[in-house]
């Protein structure tokens, strides 16, 4: 009904034009005898009302109700009216669903920050848990670390004692020799001189007695002989006056000769047979089929220990399976360990061991094709299976086209290379040459495997020093039969020095080393082997290998010199 009131619509549209009302009287209402401009009117909320909207309003529903189309303006305004009140509604309905969305908008805001503080909060737990694990694995570092620590106080205070020990020990024993020697000296001389005293008391009976004995010795002898020439002359005329005995004893004296001849032409027959079955063969220097001591003396190279394990496997099970064995060749620089290698492959395989030089063929001349065939007729005898090396054997393996060999040795290498043509389960062959490239082809074809020896490397060199040491050195002094006394220094730290200061030695060289050590503490007034003549002797084999590999260079230069002249 806002049209009454000359209000406009939604469209803007007047009601129609403003009622004028007619001007207030003087002396109306609420007026009285007060005039307007006795005093101003009182001020509530109604003082400044307009009645000029009521006006027009009583006007237009005047006008209204006489009009024709009261009916249309009255269902217009309820439709006006309906119109609003669904706009409010449209209205409250969209402020109820921004409000629906305001609340899900809140609860998803709440649910992200809820997923947000669970996966803070599980970022912050799976921190506070590696944080306890990396506390927990470093407090355990730190107990291995303490404990290693104690092991290692414990393992050196463990060694202090087992070296003071040591060196009572060794004291103990150096005191107990030195009164041994002294006791054994005082009573040495004490029983001298009481002999002494004794002969120069019973001079003249000891001189009487050597007389007597003499004369009696002298006429006993005189006696047996007149006796025996009595005796002879005799026997000899009766056996001169008998024919009869004559005849005899010369008849027995060709059966005699007939059957000393007969029993050496047999012995001889006997022998040879007995020597190719369990003689040994001249060329074969040394064998375990008699004994296989030799082979345990001589220690081996460190490094070489997996390489004969592997081969040492190999061979014995060939041996168990009856098989045939391979043929190796071992090559490299002299005193490397070669002939202690196939004496321990034939020890760690079951077999027996024959060691034979190539320097002994040459000599033998047309001998040597006979005991070339000796050698391998012996080996094939053999029930454990025979490994046979061949020590230098390039000297007399040499290449037949190139180099001038005689033709006897030329003979003993075909019979080497015809029983050598195919592998054998009786024997293995087993060749050791500091210079390979000297053998005849044929002899390469039979080889299957190679084995490079190698000098000692540091570690090789300290346990080789620290063994002869111990063997050669130490040993002796500490059990007191020979005459060497060792001083006190650090033997540990003293074999790794020389290990360090003999680079490029071999084996042998180290072993002389330590039998040179033993030399000088012979040689020595007091016997006593001191640090300062251990150095010395390393500077003197020092120099000496040095010298060695100067030879060594001007030989191997001096062909290219010729070339070149």
């Amino acid at each position: 009904m806002s049209w009454l009131f000359g209000i406009k619509g939604p469209k803007g549209e007047g009601a129609g034009p403003p009622l004028s009302l007619p001007p207030a009287q003087p002396g109306g209402e609420g007026g009285g005898d007060r005039g307007a401009g006795d005093r101003p009117a009182p001020k509530d909320k109604w003082s400044n009302f307009d009645p000029t909207g009521l006006e027009r309003a009583a006007k237009a529903a005047r006008e209204l109700e006489h009009s024709r189309h009261a009916k249309e303006a009255l269902s217009l305004a309820q439709m006006q009216e309906q119109t609003l009140q669904l706009e409010q509604q449209s209205k409250l309905k969209e402020y109820e669903a921004a409000v629906e969305q305001l609340k899900s908008e809140q609860i998803r805001v709440q649910a992200e920050e809820r997923r947000k503080t669970l996966s803070e909060e599980t970022r912050q737990h799976q921190a506070r848990a590696q944080y306890q694990d990396k506390l927990a694995r470093q407090r355990y570092e730190d107990q291995l670390k303490q404990q290693q620590l104690l092991n290692e106080e414990n393992l050196r205070k463990q060694e202090e004692s087992v070296q003071k020990q040591e060196a009572m020990r060794r004291a103990t024993v150096e005191r107990e020799m030195e009164l041994r020697h002294k006791n054994e000296m005082l009573r040495v001389e004490a029983e001298a001189r009481a002999r002494a005293k004794a002969e120069r008391e019973n001079a003249d009976i000891i001189r009487e007695q050597i007389r007597l004995k003499a004369a009696e010795h002298r006429q006993t002898i005189l006696e047996s002989i007149r006796t025996a020439g009595a005796l002879f002359g005799e026997g000899f005329r009766a056996f001169v006056t008998d024919w009869d005995k004559v005849t005899a004893t010369v008849a027995g004296l060709t059966l005699l000769a007939v059957g000393v001849y007969s029993a050496r032409n047999a012995t001889s027959v006997a022998g040879r047979y007995i020597e190719a079955r369990l003689g040994k063969p001249s060329l074969v220097r040394e064998t375990s089929r008699i004994t296989v001591l030799e082979a345990l003396r001589h220690p081996m190279q460190p490094s070489l220990e997996a390489r004969v394990r592997d081969i040492a496997i190999a061979t014995r099970n060939t041996k168990k399976n009856r098989s045939l064995y391979r043929n190796i060749l071992m090559y490299g620089p002299p005193g490397t360990g070669k002939t202690l290698f196939a004496k321990k492959l034939a020890l760690h395989s079951g077999m027996d061991y024959a060691v034979m030089t190539g320097g002994d063929v040459a000599p033998m001349g047309r001998d040597g094709v006979t005991a070339m065939h000796k050698v391998f007729d012996w080996a094939s005898t053999s029930r454990r299976g025979l490994l046979l090396f061949v020590d230098e054997a390039d000297a007399f393996l040499r290449k037949r086209a190139t180099e001038k060999i005689s033709e006897d040795l030329r003979a003993t290498l075909n019979a080497f290379l015809h029983r050598t043509g195919q592998h054998s389960s009786k024997f293995m062959l087993v060749l050791a040459s500091n210079q390979p490239e000297q053998f005849d082809w044929a002899v390469n074809d039979r080889i299957d495997e190679m084995v490079r020896f190698d000098l000692p490397r540091q570690e090789e060199r300290e346990r080789l020093v620290r063994m002869y040491f111990d063997k050669y050195v130490l040993k002796p002094a500490t059990e007191g039969k020979q005459r060497l006394k060792l001083a006190q220094f650090d033997y540990g730290k003293k074999c790794s020095e020389i290990a360090h200061l003999t680079e490029g030695m071999s084996g042998r060289e180290i072993s002389q080393l330590a039998v040179a050590w033993q030399a000088m503490a012979y040689a020595s007034e007091d016997g006593v082997l001191t640090e300062a003549m251990v150095d010395a002797r390393v500077q003197d084999a020092i120099q000496q290998h040095q010298q060695k590999m100067q030879w060594l260079k001007a030989e191997a230069a001096r062909p290219e010199g010729g070339q070149a002249a």
